[in-house]
């Protein structure tokens, strides 16, 4: 429980309210790989980690586990899961192209000038997280481009699926936003993505998704291999 150590006790709040907290702690601590994957999670130390009872933390776990970032073993209490690159090359990134391939198209008639601004929004703040090494906001506004063409595709289908697999998406894109020799590189090709969103050409769409989202699985070497 190392990874939790320095964390103040959470204010008081309802039970709900507690357990979205306490959710979004552990969460920052896996994604940001405070939390290391093997490392057991207990509902006592938990809670006496973030000063608060063990009903939250328990459902926190729950909740965790049904993103993906910790597995729960009877007997054995609780276990953070990693990303390991074979699960990017071979699950996550194929799974990322054909839904955002179709997602993008979706959405591609339907952005507004509002929208496109946006999106260069988020671009100018990956660019100043890049400038200034901040590997969590560069992953953090990566994740809410994609969620946001997602969003604007109005294909709920595609948003469901998208959300389920986030959390383990956002790991990788934490996991790999320090390891990048140029940070500025995904703002441009989200800018990129921009262009060729507005150019209204389906196919060289498709070829722009799918190189970019193919770069994060070649970023950088698994970190625990």
């Amino acid at each position: 429980m190392s990874g939790l150590s320095a964390l103040p006790a959470l204010p008081s709040a309802s039970l709900a309210s507690r357990r979205e907290t306490v959710a979004e702690v552990l969460r920052e601590a896996i994604t940001s790989g405070r939390l290391q994957a093997g490392q057991k999670l207990t509902e006592s130390g938990v809670a006496e980690q973030l000063g608060t009872s063990r009903a939250p933390v328990r459902e926190a776990l729950r909740q965790l586990e049904q993103e993906g970032l910790v597995i729960s073993y009877p007997y054995r209490g609780t276990e953070v899961l990693g990303v390991s690159q074979e699960e990017i090359e071979n699950v996550l990134v194929p799974v990322r192209i054909s839904l955002e391939k179709f997602a993008f198209r979706k959405a591609m008639p339907l952005l507004t000038d509002a929208d496109y601004a946006h999106l260069q929004s988020l671009v100018r703040t990956m660019e100043a997280a890049a400038d200034a090494s901040d590997a969590a906001l560069l992953a953090d506004e990566d994740i809410r481009f994609h969620e946001a063409v997602v969003t604007w595709s109005g294909q709920q289908h595609c948003l469901q699926i998208w959300r389920s697999i986030q959390p383990r998406v956002r790991a990788y894109f934490r996991r790999d936003a320090s390891h990048y020799s140029d940070a500025t590189v995904v703002a441009r090709q989200h800018r990129e993505l921009i262009d060729a969103l507005r150019a209204g050409d389906e196919r060289a769409l498709d070829r722009a998704v799918t190189a970019h989202i193919n770069t994060h699985s070649r970023a950088t070497e698994d970190p625990s291999e």
